[in-house]
């Protein structure tokens, strides 16, 4: 049972076609405080992002009209920076890099309880005021990479990274400098079903490092955050 709070003033959309599903997130949201606006399909969801500029988007991705990966997709290629909090109703591997790929934030499958949903949205929010949108170019010494584009150059060679190195790449440019930790990369990249080790995430991280840091073994770029995670340090030269 949720209980209402105090009002807060961040403003979310929630872009649903099923109406139950998208009433009960509404009057959840409303009941948290939140200013919820709604939409039933996906190319409403885009106008009303678009004009109503809200500070998240809960976004569900099978719709008519325009799927919830066509409106992440669109929205980060007018460079609208909302973060988006996805919500398919199945949780393949497949769909969750798709997801990142195109620009989403963090994904929750259905169905879900109220309380992980309602600490997403606190997490993303939270996020948001921290810190501005992740660069979509990264400069890593002498290697480039474009997230949005998932190209990367070394000096003036072409570098072949992976699509999860890429999202793992992404998770770590939206972190800011904050540590990610072995669970979220499994539970953004790969999903725990697919890969329930976090010695997966060290393999990929080793991968990276050889193929980005000049001395892998020391590396520079990538840090190593010990008992957590992993961090992406952006301030060296």
């Amino acid at each position: 049972m949720v209980t209402c709070n105090n009002p807060i003033v961040s403003r979310l959309l929630v872009i649903e076609d099923e109406l139950p599903m998208r009433t009960a997130l509404k009057d959840c949201l409303e009941c948290e405080g939140y200013r919820v606006l709604t939409a039933s399909d996906g190319e409403s969801g885009l106008e009303r992002a678009l004009t109503e500029k809200p500070d998240l988007i809960l976004l569900d991705i099978m719709m008519p009209r325009l799927d919830g990966f066509a409106v992440c997709a669109e929205l980060r290629r007018l460079e609208n920076p909302v973060p988006i909090l996805m919500l398919p109703a199945k949780g393949q591997v497949e769909d969750r890099v798709h997801g990142l790929d195109v620009g989403a934030d963090d994904y929750l499958v259905k169905p879900f309880s109220t309380e992980e949903l309602l600490a997403r949205v606190r997490a993303l929010l939270r996020r948001q005021r921290k810190a501005g949108p992740a660069p979509a170019i990264l400069t890593l010494g002498d290697t480039r990479i474009d997230l949005a584009r998932q190209t990367a150059i070394r000096g003036r060679k072409p570098l072949h990274l992976t699509a999860k190195e890429f999202a793992m790449l992404r998770l770590l440019a939206e972190a800011q400098g904050q540590p990610v930790s072995r669970e979220r990369f499994l539970d953004i990249v790969w999903g725990y079903t697919a890969f329930p080790t976090t010695r997966t995430v060290d393999n990929h991280i080793v991968g990276l490092r050889s193929k980005l840091e000049k001395d892998p073994e020391r590396p520079r770029w990538i840090q190593t955050v010990h008992g957590v995670g992993y961090r992406l340090e952006l301030g060296k030269k």
